[in-house]
Formats: C-alpha cells, sequence, structure tokens
C-alpha cells in the first residue's frame, strides 16, 4: 500500500511538472483581438489571418474580437491598446504599418502578448511575436505559369506600396516569368495604395492596353483589378487567399496564407509562458503557404504540371526564387 501511494504521488508531482500548460488551455477559453486594415471578407490580407484563427477554433476554445477597416494607423492604435486594456491574451496587429505603434504600446502591457506582421522585427521586446509570408515562393510558382500561358509575351503585376509581402509576391512573380521566359514583358505598376480599388482597376487596364494578357497583383485593392481583367477575359493568379469567387472564368490560381500553421506555434509558446520575442514564418515548405487552383479554370495540364514541379523544386531548394528586386 505505501509503495502504492509513493507511486501515486509520483504521479501526481510529474503530471504537475510535464503538463502545466496542457491544464492551463484547458481551463479557460484564450481571449484572441485581431486589428486590421480592411475587411474581414476581403478574399485578402485580412481574411487571411481571421481565417487562420477560424481554423484553429476548431481545436480549441477561442474568444475571438474583431477591428477591421482600421487603414488609419491613429485607430489602429487605440484600438490595440484597447483590446490590451481589456486583458485580451493576444493582440494581433496585422498590418506592416502597424509596427510604430505597437513599439511603443507593448511595453505598457507587459502581461499581453503581442503578435504583428508581415515583418521580421519583434524590437527586442520580450511579448512581442513577428510573422511574415514567403510570399515570393507562391509569386515565382505563378510567374512561371504566367509566363507559360501568355500569348503576347507581357504579363501586368499590380502593387500597393513597395513593402513587406506585398513586394516579395511582386518580385516572385516577375522573377518565376523571367525564369520561365526570359524574353516576357513583365512589367509592375506600384498604385501607392493598397485599398484604391478604382486605381488598381486603371492599372490593369493599363497593362492590358500595353499587351499584357495574363494579370495578378495583391492587397485588398485587387478587387477592381480583377474586375477590369474580367470584362476582358484575361487570367488571373491570386494571393493571400482564394479568390476564385471572385471571378471564377478567369481566376487560374491562388496563392493561399494557411496563418493557423505559425498562429498554432506562437498559442503553443504562450501555454509554455513565452508571450513574445519570436520570428515565425510561413511558406511552402511547412504548408503555410499553399497554392489552390481553380477547377473550374481550363487549364492547360502541362501548364499545371509546370506549376507543380516549381513547387516541388522550391520546397527541395533547387529552385531558388531569387527574392531580391529582378
Amino acid at each position: 500500500m505505501r509503495k502504492l501511494r509513493l507511486c501515486l504521488s509520483a504521479l501526481l508531482v510529474a503530471a504537475m511538472v510535464i503538463a502545466p500548460a496542457t491544464l492551463m488551455a484547458a481551463g479557460k477559453a484564450l481571449r484572441v483581438a485581431i486589428i486590421a486594415p480592411s475587411a474581414q471578407n476581403d478574399l485578402a490580407f485580412t481574411q487571411s489571418i481571421v481565417d487562420g484563427i477560424k481554423a484553429i477554433q476548431k481545436e480549441r476554445e477561442i474568444e475571438l474580437a474583431i477591428t477591421d477597416g482600421t487603414f488609419i494607423v491613429e485607430d489602429a492604435a487605440a484600438a490595440i491598446r484597447d483590446y490590451a486594456k481589456k486583458g485580451f491574451d493576444l493582440v494581433i496587429a496585422h498590418g506592416s504599418q502597424y509596427g510604430g505603434s505597437l513599439k511603443e504600446i507593448a511595453p505598457d502591457f507587459p502581461e499581453t502578448a503581442f503578435a504583428w506582421g508581415t515583418s521580421a522585427d519583434t524590437f527586442g521586446l520580450a511579448n512581442v511575436s513577428s510573422y511574415e509570408a514567403a510570399s515570393d515562393e507562391g509569386g515565382y510558382v505563378m510567374g512561371v505559369m504566367a509566363a507559360a500561358m501568355s500569348k503576347k509575351g507581357g504579363v501586368g503585376v499590380i502593387g500597393p506600396i513597395e513593402v513587406g509581402d506585398a513586394k516579395l509576391y511582386v518580385n516572385g512573380f516577375v522573377n518565376g516569368a523571367k525564369a520561365q521566359n526570359p524574353k516576357i514583358r513583365a512589367k509592375v505598376n506600384y498604385i501607392g495604395s493598397f485599398s484604391d480599388v478604382a486605381l488598381a482597376a486603371e492599372a490593369a487596364k493599363a497593362h492590358m492596353a500595353a499587351g499584357a494578357d495574363v494579370l495578378t497583383g495583391t492587397a485588398q485593392m485587387v478587387v477592381g483589378a480583377i474586375g477590369a481583367a474580367r470584362a476582358k477575359r484575361v487570367p488571373w493568379f491570386g494571393t493571400q487567399a482564394n479568390q476564385t469567387s471572385l471571378a471564377p472564368e478567369i481566376v487560374v490560381a491562388s496563392q493561399v496564407y494557411k496563418w493557423e500553421v505559425v498562429l498554432k506555434q506562437i498559442i503553443a509558446d504562450m501555454d509554455k509562458g513565452v508571450k513574445g520575442g519570436k520570428k515565425y514564418g510561413i511558406n511552402l515548405a511547412n504548408e503555410g503557404i499553399v497554392i489552390e487552383f481553380n477547377d473550374g479554370y481550363k487549364l492547360d495540364p502541362a501548364v499545371k504540371e509546370l506549376g507543380m514541379k516549381t513547387i516541388a523544386g522550391i520546397k527541395d531548394g533547387s529552385i531558388k526564387t531569387g527574392n531580391a528586386t529582378p
């Protein structure tokens, strides 16, 4: 009997030592807030992070609050501070423009975990995590396919502002197109805005007028560009979220961010008492980035096979995207 009591005591101590995170996670819902610049159903940047948290909600209890449409940095900063004051466990500032605000706010709330992206900078703060997407990888894959599809020898890219994952994506797409066809005319137009739908539409029209017969773009403003491409039946490659529903007849494929890959890592570290100070990333190899093909688009099987081989090459390291400026 004494041996039994000792064994039970040892098991209890072991459980307390090796499983505190599990017990803590099971105790209450994790309170998570997202602050983002555009609508949570934008089929682009903001929706990607919302979809990531919702995927995790299928596995554990999360109380989710969302403040979207905060394109004005001061409004976003107010929301970040407010959620921290309300005791949210994790506050996600989903926008590279929010970095300055987060750097000032996070030190005031050392018990709150903050995460932001896309960026690799944690400001040296123990409660700030950063995350980024290797969007050049999917961009490269789709650039290769776009060049193979082009009959006129021209592809067009509509970019927002030359920063973060947008810049990586644009560079990757152009590099992929040029790798497939060194003579391709790969033109880029940064319109200077993440949200100007009308300007994106005009940029798309200009590309097509100049001979581009395959288009792509990044950020929430691409809704306008896709509409212009749809009117001319010009193929479109999407990024950040699956954009097939916007124009099923022209969307060839989309690079889709699966932010749940890094969000799970961030939350797992929080369960262990680590509130920040780490950098996370998604890519093709860890399946945080996936290429989703539109089954409704009649894509040449040879082009799809070319895309699949490029994905495999990037994953195994035999293909480099050359993510520096092309």
